[in-house]
């Protein structure tokens, strides 16, 4: 008999919320999300009060919750929004009698570990589902960079949230050189997070600007994203391109230091680039690691496009959590 729960995904900009059904460890359905604006709402509680209202009703007394952010600590305040939760206090002001709390891409590990292999899709490598065995590297590109890796055995699985988007950027041709260059007037220390992000995308585009002696307007990060995807801008295309060959390489590195067994790429923005990753050189620049050419070309390298993996993810945390 499975258990209803309710799951969330909070963001800076938006709260989702959904229903699932969980069983033996897992999930085993998921409903319909419910998507409120952050700002509408002067905190989470009264946001969960909305989403009770739109329900009809009491809801389940158990939740699972993924945040963008740390989940440790007395009290927990989001970056993006004013929200604050004190996980002390979480089973008094929801009314529920369980929960688990987990980091955002914590929760994507779990989803990962947990989806059909139809929310699966081949980018590079062998077209073969992810091993069963071993370690599957997770990076997800958003407003910063998401690291994560799932290590399998069987169907058992341990979900390990990293700071992976906080190691050292290495260029890898004079272009890179240039957006290394560029970043280093405004930071000591250049991590791949600054340049394989959602807002990473600036320095790039303004970057090859220079490069080309060009004279451009100031566009702010989701305006060159859109311009390239519309295909209106071929120097927006071009950042998006040089966009896919750093992350082929930090893919291509993560993998090597976590010794994966498959690689998914996850998140929002990956699913709006799918195309350019498959046509630009990210295939080329993941399995280009000298001598282990042979063992990068041999990873199946995925993108995950389940509709919402934060929300299944933190109901799949909370199975395991609560089995």
């Amino acid at each position: 008999m499975s258990e209803r729960i309710v799951t969330v995904d909070i963001g800076g900009t938006h709260a989702r919320f959904a229903i699932a059904g969980i069983e033996g460890g897992r999930v085993v359905s998921l409903g319909e999300a419910t998507t409120l604006h952050t700002k509408d709402h002067a905190s989470f509680q009264t946001a969960w009060q909305d989403f009770e209202r739109q329900q009809g009703g009491a809801l389940p007394r158990a939740v699972a919750i993924a945040i963008a952010g740390p989940t440790r600590g007395d009290i927990i305040r989001f970056t993006n929004n004013p929200w604050i939760i004190r996980p002390a206090l979480i089973n008094e002001k929801l009314n529920v009698d369980r929960y688990a709390l987990v980091n955002d891409f914590e929760a994507v590990g779990h989803a990962v570990a947990q989806a059909d292999e139809n929310y699966f899709e081949r980018l590079t490598g062998p077209d073969e589902q992810l091993p069963t065995t071993g370690t599957i590297t997770i990076i997800g590109p958003g407003t910063g960079l998401g690291v994560a890796h799932v290590w399998r055995d069987g169907a058992d699985y341990r979900v390990q949230a990293t700071e992976g988007g906080h190691i050292d950027f290495a260029p890898l041709d004079s272009i890179e050189d240039a957006i290394l260059a560029r970043l280093r007037k405004r930071h000591r220390r250049v991590s791949i997070e600054r340049i394989v992000s959602g807002p990473g995308i600036v320095d790039i585009y303004e970057t090859l600007a220079a490069l080309e002696g060009r004279s451009i307007p100031r566009f702010d990060d989701k305006a060159i994203w859109t311009n390239a995807l519309e295909g209106g801008d071929s120097l927006a295309a071009a950042a998006v391109d040089r966009f896919c060959l750093s992350l082929g390489s930090v893919a291509g590195d993560l993998a090597l230091a976590q010794g994966a067994s498959g690689v998914v790429v996850a998140g929002g923005l990956g699913l709006r680039i799918r195309d350019s990753l498959v046509r630009s050189g990210f295939p080329e620049r993941f399995i280009e690691k000298g001598r282990f050419e042979g063992f990068m070309s041999a990873l199946p390298v995925k993108l995950i496009t389940h509709p919402q993996p934060g929300l299944f993810g933190a109901a799949a945390a909370f199975a395991r959590l609560h089995p």
